[in-house]
């Protein structure tokens, strides 16, 4: 199977020869502040500048000008070296008004993939994700089915097999470019199972163990709406930075169409040495 998640540049590479979407940009690694003008120049302000190698939103920057970008591009790339030990960086079109819309897909080792409704994504805060809904009430019928499609053709040219998720960016038009693939199972999976009714972890069992999918893309249907918000350790009073301490309460709500999703229980210790986010609230309307 031919890598596509991690690698910024390569997954972009590959999306493009799979005739995928992708956003206007530099096919390839920015070496240095020369190159970036030009770049810039070619593809027209505002541009994004992100590291190749990053995550959760880490070193990513926009410009709207010359100096923007080279100011930027220092940072990112110092950033990049400190959180990711890789530097390069890549440059494109910076989508203004956009929507986080991704795809959950799943494959076998038969050759069997399926696309899943999507999953938008867009309310986040330092470029993390914070509440996640499935459907989208931004997305038509059409461009789902669109989106579904290319996310498929993606993972059949990567040779992919198993859980992963296609990020897109949409523009206020309906427009969508491909961005990235998360080759693992998200965080936000539990709103997908809720309204689809598929155990997408028995899926990925089944996966591993060289069995098909039990499911096939027409009996993949929305039955529902659902939300997931994740729930942080954090300090509003300190720019909703992480808290550490121990959870003197702690009651998980209950009720039908309520899932919740914690490693948590109360009198436990927060600690430092794990992601603030200790619960996901996933409510579904049937």
């Amino acid at each position: 199977a031919e890598y596509m998640g991690g690698d910024k540049i390569a997954s972009k590479l590959l999306a493009k020869n799979a005739k995928v979407n992708i956003v206007p940009g530099y096919d390839g690694e920015v070496k240095d502040e020369k190159q970036l003008i030009e770049v810039c120049k070619i593809i027209g302000y505002p541009v994004m500048m992100k590291p190749s190698a990053g995550g959760g939103g880490k070193g990513m920057r926009v410009a709207f000008n010359d100096q923007e970008a080279v100011e930027g591009f220092r940072l990112s790339k110092k950033e990049a070296a400190s959180s990711f030990g890789d530097d390069r960086m890549l440059v494109e079109k910076f989508i203004e008004d956009p929507r986080h819309i991704e795809v959950q897909i799943m494959g076998d080792k038969l050759g069997n993939i399926v696309a899943f409704p999507e999953r938008e994504c867009s309310i986040q805060r330092r470029n993390q994700k914070v509440l996640e809904e499935s459907p989208s009430s931004f997305i038509t019928p059409e461009v789902r089915k669109a989106m579904g499609e290319q996310a498929i053709m993606l993972a059949k040219a990567a040779g992919y097999y198993s859980a992963g998720t296609v990020e897109m960016m949409v523009d206020k038009h309906l427009n969508f470019y491909f961005l990235e693939v998360n080759t693992r199972l998200q965080v936000e999976h539990p709103v997908t199972e809720m309204i689809t009714g598929v155990d997408l972890v028995h899926q990925m069992l089944r996966v591993a163990a060289g069995l098909p999918l039990s499911i096939d893309q027409k009996s993949i249907q929305i039955n529902g709406w659902a939300t997931e918000a994740r729930v942080y350790a954090e300090d509003p009073f300190n720019n909703f930075f992480p808290s550490t301490g121990r959870l003197s309460r702690y009651v998980e709500p209950l009720g039908e169409g309520v899932r919740c999703d914690s490693g948590i229980q109360e009198g436990a210790v927060i600690s430092v040495f794990y992601d603030p986010m200790y619960s996901a609230l996933i409510p579904c309307l049937l």
